[in-house]
């Protein structure tokens, strides 16, 4: 009764104030994993966009579990940002700053996580998504090729280093990051059951997408999260637009003060520029 407005009908805030986002996440992260895992057995990083295809001729019901991982990959990334959301509404939770710090490191983790896993599909979006960001890692100065050259160096290694990051370095990174907080709180699968069958059925439903290469094309579109710094690529220098201005939102979050007063104009500069951002997201997709 405590979600029920005077009318009788559920208040729409409270109730995502209440709802489980974080547990949700993890839920979706864990389809994600065990779908990872049946898919990961096909996959060869020589030859990306080849093996993603075969996978589902050759593994059983290889279109449901690659369809699996995708959408309950897509769902962690958009169920983890709701949390996040959440929990800056509510500002219950009293961390310290290294805490704090190490705890809004499962932000790019988790963004990487789903990036890389884009790239790894070998098709036109993970073709274009991985030179743009090569491209935006030679960019920084002094340490711009020890940089690409550690996370993606897709001239000389392939996908392989990607592939390594996808299935081993950025999910133990994310663990460790995330693990105070996991120790708090339990994700339990029967308060998820909603999730997981709505998970499940747009996989059986709808087949996890996949481009041919094409050619011809004059502009490719990366992954949706990645259109607005598309666009900003187009006008500002890759440093400024691939590093400086992604590290801006994350850097004021990483600050976050616990004044009210400076928190709220915090939060207030990251809710513009994500405003900015949708934007930019929008003029990238008329171009499509």
């Amino acid at each position: 009764m405590a979600l029920r407005a005077r009318d009788g009908w559920p208040n729409p805030l409270r109730w995502l104030l209440s709802h489980p986002w974080g547990g949700g996440s993890l839920i979706s992260l864990f389809l994600s994993v065990v779908s990872g895992i049946v898919v990961a057995l096909q996959y060869d990083p020589t030859e990306p966009f080849y093996s993603t295809t075969t996978i589902e001729l050759v593994v059983p019901y290889g279109s449901f579990w690659r369809a699996l991982h995708y959408f309950s990959s897509q769902a962690f990334f958009l169920l983890l940002l709701a949390h996040v959301v959440v929990v800056l509404w509510k500002n219950e939770a009293d961390y310290r700053r290294g805490a704090w710090v190490r705890l809004c490191a499962t932000l790019p983790c988790g963004l990487l996580l789903l990036f890389t896993g884009y790239v790894l599909r070998g098709d036109a979006t993970g073709e274009a998504a991985g030179a743009i960001a090569e491209h935006i890692c030679l960019s920084v100065p002094l340490i711009g090729p020890a940089l690409n050259d550690v996370l993606f160096d897709l001239a000389e290694s392939g996908l392989r280093k990607v592939y390594a990051h996808h299935v081993i370095g950025l999910v133990v990174l994310g663990g460790m990051a995330a693990w105070p907080h996991l120790r708090r709180y339990t994700a339990r699968w029967r308060n998820h059951l909603p999730l997981v069958a709505l998970t499940v059925l747009i996989s059986v439903a709808v087949a996890a997408p996949i481009e041919p290469n094409r050619f011809g094309l004059l502009f490719i579109a990366g992954p949706w999260f990645f259109l607005g710094l598309q666009e900003l690529l187009r006008y500002w220098p890759p440093f400024v637009a691939g590093v400086l201005a992604p590290l801006l939102p994350l850097a004021l979050l990483l600050w976050l003060p616990k004044a009210r007063r400076s928190r709220t104009l915090a939060l207030l500069a990251i809710g513009l520029w994500l405003a900015f951002y949708i934007g930019l997201t929008v003029l990238c997709l008329q171009r499509i």
